[in-house]
């Protein structure tokens, strides 16, 4: 199941990123033009930090196991690939506040997994 979600979710993921417009704001404001804001941004964009933790989430809990380095190099590229096609994509800007909350989000669900592998390795290791 969580394959299936996490394919789901890099599906949809891809079509908002590479529409020339913003699909969110059309569905929340009924304009492509605006953007909307979770959180305030602090250096990075919240958004963008979200979105990628959520689908690495998901990822690494479907492809940790198998493919722990696959899984990881993948969502660094698609998150890094995806940014960099705003250069060419009309309606659409590359930001470097953008870029790095997306691999920030990476990072983030990287590491709490592994600090969730470890809790339980640890209850493992005092029964």
């Amino acid at each position: 199941m969580a394959k299936f979600l996490f394919h789901i979710l890099n599906f949809i993921l891809i079509i908002f990123y590479i529409y020339p417009g913003s699909i969110m704001g059309y569905l929340v404001y009924n304009d492509f033009s605006k953007q909307p804001q979770i959180t305030l941004d602090f250096m990075v964009s919240s958004n963008h930090v979200y979105a990628f933790f959520l689908i690495s989430l998901v990822g690494l809990i479907a492809y940790f196991k198998y493919n722990k380095n696959l899984i990881i190099l993948y969502l660094i590229f698609i998150s890094v690939i995806l940014e960099v096609l705003h250069l060419i994509i009309p309606e659409r800007s590359f930001q470097f506040s953008d870029l790095f909350g997306n691999v920030l989000g990476v990072l983030i669900a990287y590491f709490f997994i592994k600090f969730i592998k470890m809790i339980d390795k640890k209850k493992f290791l005092n029964l």
